[in-house]
């Protein structure tokens, strides 16, 4: 082992590692990173014998390894006259030989020497590795890294991390009643508590600042060892493992190692199991007992614990997917009890009552051409009742309350504390206040793409036609690699192109889907209509909207996963220069794509279905024979409601439960069969009978970013916002769904991932502002829903305008015109009519003018009044809420005002301790001073007194002739 790193196979006895798996083979040492990779030993090198390790007597001391190819103008090396191609000499150079490598071995052989180069440069940067032998022909080997204290302390004081100082200041707390409220409700959530660690005095709060090695003194250091915690020991590594470069293929990190398959993985490790017989708590299985399980769903999340653990970025998603969940619960409530008044007022709803009442002989008009009959409107009555529980005066107070609890969610505060103040209490705790964006090193893709540009302005390729010798070309390769170039937009501009013709594909793409569907129902609509089957005509609505709506959802589905992989290419051929660009062009891309996808269908019921029919005697026509479809006569709210709540429950049952649940399990699996199958079965008397903690955390699935768990709830969000006027329940079966949701990404955390790399961050990043868009646009949609797609503007126009006593009593009758059954086209009259009376006037619900009128079937004044309602209700209602909003904000900062004054006395604390520190430094050098300068006064003195006597009794034989004598003063030190 030299400089802990482990050689091959030095020695027959390893000592073996602890149990826990999380240190060296010392015992002492902390493991705070981890490398994986697979290795390959080449197991042919020619004589003597094949497959023999062992040079033979006398054999060359050194060798050439080559592929096969050679250069121009090079000597052919002389093969031997044994027969043997594998072992040549070179002419001209004896004792050196050539081994031929098959051009997998020669990749093998590349891969290793890059990985001795990068880890010795991790050895000069002063991380300390530990190595696995390599006992196998081919296997999995980890390196295992340690970083000491003086690596920790450099890089903790370059990154400018936040760590405590010994002086503690008072938090102060609130006062009055709103302490008295706090104090109940710690009281009554009490059991609710997760059972994990807190401060002992959460009165007080250690005093943060940036790590400097020069205040060294400052900080409340009481072990070198446990000063950082894993997250931030794991972080400094990993940013030592980003900006490490090797020459070799110009390697910029270990994410170009990565993708260039050098290494396998690199990852933090877990804080050990997090089940097991063993008494040892650690923090992943305080996690999992108090977090992680379905049996505590009911407990708040211990977010500071999970902040501690997996870094703030994650800390503050579940944060934010708590505070989610908690304001969807009165939004629950409120909307159980906009269902309840439709379900009680359904037997005194007086439109349904006539509508139902068979009394009312409304012949209606056919629903198809020639094999459709005329129709009674009492035959839709259960329509009309269902349609009464989503459709009524509730539904107006329910949308504005929607409205303004989404503004409310993100400006001001309820019953709960919102977004924006919660955050920056949490930026205020967690130390974020103040925080600079970090430098991020540019994407392996980026530099390769930024090398292969100045390379072909230099022409020189990474193929290096010219025959260059390899130091040659890498010398090339280091120079051209530090000359200040970028790339410019002529350079993306073939991936802007792509971009856009790509994602506008792909929209008309979800456009052809939706519109195939309609087909789809148009057609088999028609079909069902020619059936001789009574039962099947009379289900006609019913199996054409539930068998579309299904197939909606499965399109839905898989275009969902098409658009996420799409959105993913899309963007790496963007080129982004950093991870943050990246992942928020892939944000957007994704997030239209997906937004397209799931909200086309929703949006053709809500605004375009039956709007486009015409009228009878002339009907707008798809094809050929084929009219367009019309909304059921309790109007299209109630198909809405039936197409919103099976996609937006079978997205969160399948995709968000199901796919989420298997499809790591099967990753997991194929990557355990792929392993056991490409790995020889051969004894390793190295390693030990249980597995490591990095051999445990190595078969779970990597993390690969929070983008998916934010996409699910950004949807489900829009869900429960925008259409929320058709579906009152939308909101509880997302507060359902979200109590799951919490506890399943839990467990997917702290069981099936990899540990994540810590992560700081103020903010939720670009999500906030999407989050902000779909809630100002869902004032937009839900009032145009209450406006356009629902009855409730005809009913208010009719009560309070046509209504001769101020009730609804004639409504159905005022919103059904004539039409006169001669007026019908040839051959569009049914054929073998069911009804005995001769019909001579049908009905059809619009505002039309009678057939007797001069102007007849044109719009009547009653159309014009009722859509000027409509538009002033959507302005009006946009207004308001607008207002609420406006308001609120004014009252309510969003910045809590404790947390303001706690950031400004921190302040005032630091500047105060630094004074202190700095006036006690200059007290303590200037009684170094006033001692040195008594000490030298003295000194002095006795010095004089000494020489004058040794003068005096010199001066007998030899006195100066001035009687001058010469005093030497001492030296000090200037501190």
């Amino acid at each position: 082992i030299i400089n802990n790193y482990l050689e091959g196979t030095q020695g027959v006895a390893v000592e073996k590692a602890t149990q826990s798996g999380m240190h060296f083979r010392d015992r002492k040492r902390k493991v705070d990173y981890v490398l994986a990779y697979h290795y390959r030993k080449r197991l042919s090198r020619g004589p003597p014998g094949v497959g023999s390790p062992e040079r033979s007597h006398g054999s060359p001391s050194l060798a050439l390894v080559s592929n096969g190819a050679t250069g121009k103008g090079c000597v052919e090396p002389q093969q031997h006259v044994d027969g043997h191609q594998a072992l040549q000499e070179w002419p001209g150079l004896p004792g050196v030989e050539v081994i031929e490598l098959s051009p997998l071995d020669a990749l093998e052989e590349e891969k290793r020497l890059q990985r001795e180069e990068y880890e010795h440069n991790l050895v000069e940067a002063g991380l300390e590795i530990e190595k696995d032998p390599e006992n196998k022909s081919q296997g999995l080997s980890f390196v295992r890294i340690h970083a000491p204290w003086q690596v920790l302390s450099r890089e903790a004081e370059l990154l400018k991390i936040k760590m405590p100082t010994k002086k503690m200041y008072e938090i102060t707390e609130e006062k009055g009643i709103l302490k008295t409220l706090n104090e109940m409700w710690c009281k009554l959530t009490e059991p609710l508590q997760p059972q994990v660690p807190q401060k002992e005095n959460t009165k007080m709060k250690n005093l943060s600042y940036p790590f400097s090695r020069e205040k060294i003194h400052l900080y409340n250091i009481k072990d070198k060892d446990t000063f950082f915690d894993n997250a931030t020991r794991s972080r400094i590594v990993r940013e030592i493992l980003k900006r490490t470069s090797s020459k070799a293929r110009n390697s910029m990190g270990i994410g170009t190692l990565i993708a260039n398959n050098v290494y396998d993985a690199a990852y933090p490790l877990h804080d050990g199991e997090y089940e097991g017989q063993n008494d040892d708590m650690n923090e992943r299985k305080l996690l999992y007992q108090e977090w992680a399980r379905y049996g505590v769903f009911y407990k708040f999340q211990p977010i500071h614990l999970i902040r501690k653990y997996f870094g703030e970025k994650i800390g503050l998603y579940f944060a934010w997917l708590g505070l989610y969940t908690e304001f969807l619960i009165p939004s629950s409530v409120v909307g159980i009890i906009v269902f309840l008044y439709g379900c009680i007022t359904i037997e005194s709803d007086i439109p349904s009552k006539e509508m139902c009442d068979q009394r009312n002989a409304f012949t209606m008009c056919p629903l198809c051409d020639k094999f459709c009959d005329y129709w009674n409107l009492s035959s839709a009555c259960a329509t009309a009742r269902a349609s009464h529980l989503f459709d009524n005066p509730a539904t107006v107070f329910f949308s504005i309350f929607m409205a303004v609890w989404v503004l409310f969610f993100f400006k001001a505060t309820m019953f709960l504390e919102q977004w924006k103040r919660l955050q920056m209490r949490l930026s205020y705790f967690w130390d974020l206040t103040g925080l600079e964006e970090e430098e991020e090193h540019p994407r392996p893709e980026y530099e390769t793409k930024l090398l292969q540009k100045k390379l072909k302005n230099k022409n020189i390729t990474t193929e290096n036609p010219n025959g260059l010798c390899h130091a040659c070309y890498f010398v090339c390769v280091f120079c051209l690699q530090h000359e200040k170039e970028k790339l410019t937009w002529s350079d993306r501009m073939p991936g802007y192109v792509a971009n856009f013709g790509l994602i506008l594909f792909m929209v008309m793409l979800t456009f052809s889907a939706v519109f195939g569907v309609i087909v789809y129902r148009i057609t088999t609509a028609a079909a069902l209509s020619y059936s001789t089957n009574e039962t099947t005509r009379s289900n006609v609505r019913v199996t054409v909207t539930a068998t579309a709506v299904i197939i909606n959802l499965v399109v839905i589905l898989i275009l969902d996963e098409i658009y996420g992989a799409v959105a993913k290419w899309l963007t790496e051929i963007e080129i982004p220069k950093t991870e943050k660009t990246f992942e928020e062009r892939l944000i957007l891309k994704a997030f239209l794509l997906k937004f397209v996808n799931s909200y086309a269908p929703i949006f053709y019921v809500a605004f375009f279905k039956g709007r486009f029919v015409g009228r009878p005697g002339r009907y707008v026509y798809m094809f050929e024979g084929y009219r367009m479809e019309e909304c059921a006569p309790g109007g299209c709210l109630m198909e809405l409601c039936i197409q919103l709540s099976i996609i937006m429950l079978g997205k969160q049952l399948i995709q968000n439960n199901l796919f989420e649940i298997g499809i790591p399990k099967l990753k997991k699996l194929f990557r355990k069969l792929k392993d056991e199958r490409t790995e020889p079965k051969e004894m390793d008397t190295n390693q030990s009978k249980d597995p490591q903690q990095w051999d445990l955390d190595y078969i779970l699935e990597p993390f690969t970013g929070l983008t998916p768990e934010y996409m699910e709830m950004i949807i489900q969000f829009g869900f429960v916002t925008l259409f929320v006027a058709s579906f009152p329940l939308a909101p509880l079966f997302a507060l359902l769904n979200n109590i799951i949701e919490v506890r399943l990404d839990a467990k997917k955390f702290v069981t099936e991932l990899r540990r994540p790399d810590a992560v700081r961050a103020k903010d939720i990043g670009i999500w906030y502002n999407i989050l902000s868009g779909i809630g100002k646009l869902s004032v937009i949609i839900n009032a145009f829903v209450i406006a356009v797609t629902s009855d409730f503007i005809p009913r208010l126009m009719y009560q309070y305008a046509y209504s001769q006593n101020g009730t609804m009593h004639g409504f159905i009758n005022h919103t059904l015109s004539y039409f006169n059954v001669s007026h019908l086209k040839a051959g569009t009259q049914p054929q073998n009519s069911l009804f005995a009376q001769d019909v001579l006037f049908c009905r059809f619900k619009d505002y039309r003018e009678p057939p007797w009128s001069p102007n007849q079937y044109e719009f009547s004044k009653q159309y014009w009044a009722v859509l000027s309602a409509r538009l002033a209700f959507v302005i009006l209602f946009q207004n308001l809420v607008m207002f609420l909003s406006v308001l609120v904000d004014w009252m309510i900062p969003d910045i809590p005002k404790e947390i303001s004054q706690q950031i400004k006395k921190e302040k005032t604390v630091l500047v105060d301790f630094f004074l202190k520190e700095e006036h006690e430094k200059l007290k303590l050098i200037e009684s170094f001073i006033a001692h040195d300068r008594r000490k030298h006064k003295s000194g002095t003195k006795s010095e004089t007194k000494s020489r004058r006597s040794r003068a005096a009794s010199f001066s007998q034989f030899n006195r100066s002739p001035k009687g001058s004598f010469t005093s030497f003063s001492s030296q000090h030190t200037v501190v």
